[in-house]
């Protein structure tokens, strides 16, 4: 056991390394960083403005206006939104987990490696994970800025739940897009199927309210969108976290059938 964690940790630094090493990288968490720091401010606004121009309209006809919980409303929208954002940005970050070395030649080394096949995906899972973690601290930053000045005080809790909501949602993703990319050794042509597949498991939501019935009930349980907006929403729900793992492990468990394919062609 002591030695499977060891070789996972040696992954883990190499692959966050690499991440910290890479231009594009650095690039990808530009953008997002520019992109969400749009959004913040635009959601910020609108939200702000609408309570404004309501309790203007409700002083003049003299109805009281019932009142909003602007931080929970921006929260809730401003994370949905994210959870738009990454869909394009987490396919980048994960297209090289392994197509990379299949272009330099190196994942066969890997695969004939004393590493468990398991050990490397985790690893490298938990190398990437963090880098996008990374790239989302500085939201929970803005958030904490804006909520201290709130008229009442924002539990800590509600923005950290909401974040670890994007986190799992990142974390499946991620594993899905790690074993696509173990399927090529194109980074591009990984980057498209991740976003295909993530686009398709994301809208199955509105999929299963389209079809209805029992079969509809049973593919809506599979949408990220909707357990990903329970979290978001506040609602620790058993479920949802038992899915966001599912994918996670499935992830992980077809990345390592992946490269134990071609160590059985290489043999």
């Amino acid at each position: 056991m002591g030695v499977v964690l060891s070789n996972i940790v040696a992954i883990y630094r190499k692959e966050l390394q690499g991440y910290f090493a890479s231009p594009l990288a650095y690039l990808v968490a530009g953008v997002f960083w520019l992109l969400s720091g749009f959004f913040f401010v635009w959601i910020l606004v609108e939200i702000i403005q609408q309570v404004a121009l309501a309790d203007l309209q409700g002083q003049q006809i003299g109805v009281p206006v019932p009142p909003v919980d602007v931080p929970y409303e921006f929260l809730r929208s401003f994370l949905y939104v994210m959870g738009w954002l990454v869909l394009f940005v987490l396919p980048i970050l994960s297209m090289g987990l392994y197509s990379e070395e299949r272009k330099r030649g190196t994942l066969e080394l890997l695969a004939t490696s004393p590493l468990t096949n398991w050990a490397v995906a985790v690893g490298k899972l938990l190398g990437v994970l963090t880098f996008f973690t990374v790239m989302v601290l500085p939201l929970l930053l803005y958030e904490a800025i804006a909520f201290s000045a709130a008229s009442s005080p924002v539990p800590p809790g509600v923005p950290l739940l909401g974040h670890a909501g994007l986190i799992l949602l990142a974390a499946a993703v991620l594993s899905l897009g790690m074993f696509i990319s173990s399927l090529t050794e194109s980074s591009i042509v990984a980057a498209f199927l991740t976003f295909g597949l993530i686009l398709a498991l994301w809208l199955m939501d509105l999929a299963a309210k389209w079809i209805g019935g029992s079969f509809g009930d049973a593919l809506g349980h599979l949408s990220l969108l909707k357990h990903y907006n329970n979290l978001v929403q506040g609602v620790v729900d058993t479920s949802s976290l038992i899915l966001f793992a599912s994918y996670i492990i499935l992830g992980l468990f077809l990345t390592a059938q992946s490269i134990d394919a071609l160590r059985f062609q290489r043999s």
